[in-house]
């Protein structure tokens, strides 16, 4: 009993200071080279980004392609599948909403080419170019660890071949 109560009391020092020592030089976990790899053999396959319909838009809750959200532990990928009807009738419709063909899914910055290389091909309708983001309502201590993921995130896109467009806050492409 008193080696246990010995312990906590050598421990509880580095138990209290070394949440903050740790953040300040915590490294963001990047994708492993070989993830990064396969995914760009898969991506290879869509073509090129097609600059004259991607830079038409103008809000992101009219882009087509992937598009990420990135926060301070975690990066959101909103998808819109293509729709399955080839029909131009009733698009966008009550009977055929694109809000019913979005999907928000939470995944690792570590693991953005697994998660992308699983996105299908009919979801690119620009080509190899996603949209990233800051998370909005960002606290200002967690202001530096989002934007060390943005640079993670933009780093392993730009090495699988994807052309990264950064949204900025007041509602437009840099």
């Amino acid at each position: 009993m008193a080696l246990a109560s010995a312990l906590c009391l050598a421990a509880a020092p580095l138990l209290l200071t070394g949440c903050k020592s740790a953040s300040a030089g915590m490294t963001i976990p990047t994708a492993s080279p070989q993830a990064v790899d396969s995914a760009r053999q898969q991506l290879d396959l869509i073509p090129p980004p097609s600059k004259s319909r991607y830079m038409a838009i103008h809000s992101l809750a009219d882009w087509e392609n992937p598009y990420l959200t990135v926060q301070e532990n975690m990066a959101t990928l909103h998808l819109t599948q293509a729709d399955a009807n080839p029909s131009q009738m009733g698009t966008g419709g009550m009977l055929r909403p694109v809000a019913a063909r979005r999907q928000d899914l939470t995944v690792r910055v570590s693991d953005l080419p697994a998660a992308l290389d699983a996105v299908p091909e009919s979801s690119w309708p620009y080509g190899r170019v996603v949209a990233i983001e800051e998370a909005h309502d960002t606290p200002v201590s967690a202001r530096p660890a989002v934007r060390r993921n943005v640079e993670a995130a933009i780093k392993t896109l730009g090495d699988m071949g994807v052309v990264v467009y950064e949204w900025n806050e007041g509602g437009g492409l840099r």
